[in-house]
């Protein structure tokens, strides 16, 4: 997923639930709600099916790919067959060329898997990084880090364990403070790291913390923009919602894009997901309730409310109830006051108060 020219871009796999047959479809957005579907744009080779991978601009043309006024997208992207990591670019943000000197990592010797890279600009030191997930042949779920002057040329630098799959590298500020910004290493399952980063070596400050893992058990496998304007400030992310779609003219979907940002806790930096505030261009009708104390055998106040789609935002203090609960689309979604965690279907998540209230988005669609 990358910015460029006004576009958000997005990669995907348009064929089948299982592994088999993978490309790259593109699909393109100037408002993270209408998307274009633009077709395949790199099929398998000789080297195997296109895994996933990431999408970076290379303002400087450090890769030699681009042209005179015209800096190139460069996809980096794992190749299943010999689990190599190759490159391709675009000038136009329409047509893709696979890059003729692939691959730019070939196999591993000490990997039993090896996938996913995830490339960023490292401004500090002004080189790319690469992080990969590597499965090494002991089955120590490892991500690897190397280091690029062109996007071609990698060397190896650190590794750090206990993460599977898809990793992503960001930096976020903590409260919105930029004079505070703390690194964050993601893996497939969303769980998360924060430490510090340096260019070559993560360091992480926290134990291994959950994110959509708990509550969300379809989404997977997010990635975050590269590319989004300094002065946006934001870190916008999408996850891949494993979601069984019979009947549908689509297969399975992603999940609303998601504003990423750190806030501080009791027990350290945490962060927080929120829906993008484009997606309030949705709205068609608002309905606002004043404060109100409820009890258990209170009338429930949104009885009346019918939607296809709804946005339900509220904030509330526990006062003595030990839980609070809504149900929406015949979804239970539950609030334990004592452990502070919330519960959808099942699945929870910690949800800590803050200065003694909670706050919640319900994004919700009718059911099919």
């Amino acid at each position: 997923m990358v910015f460029f020219n006004g576009e958000y871009h997005m990669q995907h796999n348009p064929y089948g639930w299982g592994s088999g047959n993978k490309h790259w479809g593109h699909a393109v957005s100037k408002d993270l709600v209408h998307w274009d579907e633009l077709g395949d744009k790199l099929a398998p080779d000789e080297m195997g099916m296109m895994f996933s991978g990431s999408a970076v601009v290379d303002w400087n043309n450090t890769s030699g790919f681009g042209q005179q006024g015209k800096p190139p997208i460069v996809l980096i992207y794992t190749a299943n067959g010999n689990q190599s990591q190759n490159l391709a670019y675009s000038t136009d943000g329409r047509s893709v060329t696979k890059y003729q000197g692939n691959p730019v990592i070939p196999h591993l010797a000490e990997a039993g898997g090896i996938r996913d890279p995830k490339v960023i600009w490292h401004a500090p030191t002004k080189q790319w990084v690469m992080t990969l997930f590597v499965r090494e042949i002991d089955k120590h779920y490892m991500i690897y880090f190397f280091t690029s002057s062109n996007l071609k040329d990698w060397k190896y630098t650190s590794k750090t364990e206990g993460l599977f799959e898809c990793p992503d590298l960001f930096e976020l500020a903590v409260d919105d403070d930029a004079s505070k910004k703390k690194w964050i290493l993601t893996a497939a399952s969303s769980e998360y790291m924060i430490g510090s980063f340096d260019g070559t070596t993560f360091t992480p400050e926290t134990k291994l913390l959950p994110g959509h893992g708990g509550i969300g058990k379809n989404f997977y496998a997010a990635q975050t923009f590269s590319d989004i304007p300094e002065k946006d400030g934001r870190r916008i992310q999408i996850g891949w919602w494993q979601t069984v779609t019979p009947g549908m003219p689509f297969n399975q979907s992603m999940s609303i894009p998601l504003d990423l940002k750190l806030i501080s806790t009791s027990d350290g930096p945490r962060m927080t997901m929120n829906p993008v505030k484009e997606l309030e261009v949705l709205r068609a009708k608002s309905h606002t309730f004043e404060s109100m104390n409820l009890q258990p055998d209170s009338a429930n106040p949104l009885a009346k409310l019918k939607a296809e789609l709804v946005e339900l935002r509220t904030e509330f203090e526990p006062g003595t109830a030990t839980e609070i609960e809504f149900t929406v689309r015949g979804v239970k979604i539950v609030y334990d006051t004592k452990k502070q965690e919330l519960d959808v279907n099942n699945h929870w998540t910690a949800a800590p108060l803050r200065d003694g209230r909670q706050r919640l988005t319900i994004s919700a669609s009718e059911s099919r």
